[in-house]
């Protein structure tokens, strides 16, 4: 490839204040359709990010008072991840994506002329990889992830939403007694109870997407990518395409697309 960061970054950045409440950021993300924004009182200084996964992290599901009113408190800068990772708008793709995967980051600030001119994420290197018109022979089982997070239907979201911090991960996917895949519940459902009491009793069969998408293992990367553009997902469940309705083979991430094209040796690096 020959392309640069810069065509694939997202021009401008996405701003809230210091001071914004985690509910506020919560709002601006839902209503963006981003997973972070840049906190800075002057989007040329951004101070610091904040994702959706901080908010998870910070454990704002609150089921006590005392908590709750703690974590209406919080700020973006409270919980804000500083300093920022940046890149040059001439860097290449391939040695965006084997930083991304060094640093273990979603997403980077773009610089150019010594200010900050963008953001790209991982979101960013899956569409242009689901853009060329070549089919590439790498399938969705040679990089998906065997292992990932499931979970019964019972379950209370706040075990959930703990589990997803713990593991590092931004998605469960809920199954039935028998465990038949049901849904999935990502960060982004969790988003509406920003702010907000969560009652114990209070299940992720409740609040969980019931559309649970999935590809086959033998299908290829360009596929998964596409699916995962056309949806707005970052993971998309592996199945046996001969056995839909069994229990998942896997699961295949954004990240793990980005991984794959970043490493030495892979077809996309020719």
């Amino acid at each position: 490839m020959s392309s640069t960061v810069r065509d694939l970054m997202h021009q401008g950045l996405i701003a809230c204040p210091p001071n914004a409440s985690l509910g506020e950021v919560a709002a601006m993300l839902d209503r963006h359709h981003i997973h972070a924004v840049i906190v800075a009182d002057n989007p040329k200084k951004p101070l610091g990010i904040i994702s959706d996964f901080d908010l998870l992290a910070g454990e704002w599901l609150s089921v006590d008072d005392q908590s709750l009113e703690a974590m209406r408190r919080m700020t973006a800068h409270d919980l804000m991840t500083s300093p920022i990772e940046t890149l040059d708008v001439s860097t290449s793709i391939e040695d965006a994506a084997g930083m991304m995967v060094q640093k273990k980051v979603h997403r980077m600030v773009v610089i150019e002329n010594d200010a900050p001119s963008g953001v790209v994420s991982i979101s960013d290197f899956v569409a242009n990889i689901a853009s060329r018109e070549k089919a590439r022979r790498d399938t969705v089982g040679n990089v998906m992830s065997d292992a990932f997070l499931v979970c019964r239907d019972q379950t209370p979201i706040i075990s959930a939403a703990r589990t997803m911090t713990q593991a590092g991960w931004r998605s469960v996917v809920v199954v039935d007694s028998q465990g038949k895949p049901l849904g999935v519940v990502t960060g982004n459902d969790l988003m509406k109870f920003a702010g907000k009491r969560v009652e114990e009793t209070l299940t992720v069969s409740e609040v969980m997407s019931r559309e649970l998408l999935t590809v086959d293992m033998n299908a290829s990367l360009q596929e998964a990518a596409d699916l995962m553009v056309q949806n707005h997902k970052h993971r998309v469940s592996v199945v046996d395409k001969d056995d839909p309705g069994s229990f998942p083979l896997g699961v295949i991430s954004s990240f793990d697309i980005v991984a794959e094209m970043a490493r030495p040796g892979s077809i996309w690096q020719g």
